[in-house]
């Protein structure tokens, strides 16, 4: 736990969990996070998402965490896609890593990165794959020992609709 935050792993995802999710994705959106979404990034696009998601972790298909504040309000959320290709069922996506931004620099996402690799072991994956559009995002994977594969250029748009770039890493893990 680091400055009051706690990370949850979302075995199911109720009302109340749809509403915060979807407030930490709006925010991130309209903050100018590349995470398939462009602006206007309103409330029912978001609810839809987090809806097809609860029901993607009902199937077993992927892990949902929750960063929590002192409050309990869910303040950032990580996955980890489980369901891969036959031919690599060692791997797993680490994907919508999310950081509302009112808790930003209080150490969520490293919280949420670790947990992510310890549900992605949990499950019997050894590698994680992920990309990413934020310079900030590329520090804090390198710190975790993520290793930088490199960067697609014109790869996606930034929500208000600029072409960017995408940088791909990758990690190894270990028990």
């Amino acid at each position: 736990m680091s400055d009051g935050i706690r990370i949850r792993c979302l075995q199911t995802i109720g009302e109340r969990e749809i509403q915060e999710l979807s407030d930490v994705l709006i925010d991130c959106v309209e903050g100018g996070a590349s995470v398939s979404f462009m602006l206007p990034m309103t409330r029912p696009k978001a609810e839809t998402f987090w809806r097809s998601m609860a029901a993607s972790v009902a199937r077993g298909e992927r892990v949902v965490l929750a960063a929590e504040d002192e409050t309990g309000a869910i303040v950032g959320t990580a996955q980890i896609i489980l369901a891969q290709p036959e031919n690599q069922p060692h791997r797993g996506d680490l994907a919508k890593m999310l950081v509302h931004r009112r808790a930003r620099r209080r150490g969520v996402g490293g919280l949420l990165l670790e947990a992510a690799e310890r549900s992605a072991l949990d499950a019997g994956k050894t590698l994680l794959v992920l990309d990413t559009a934020s310079d900030d995002a590329e520090r804090l994977y390198a710190r975790g020992g993520w290793q930088r594969v490199g960067v697609i250029p014109n790869y996606a748009l930034l929500p208000d609709g600029p072409l960017c770039a995408t940088t791909y890493f990758f990690k190894a893990l270990r028990d």
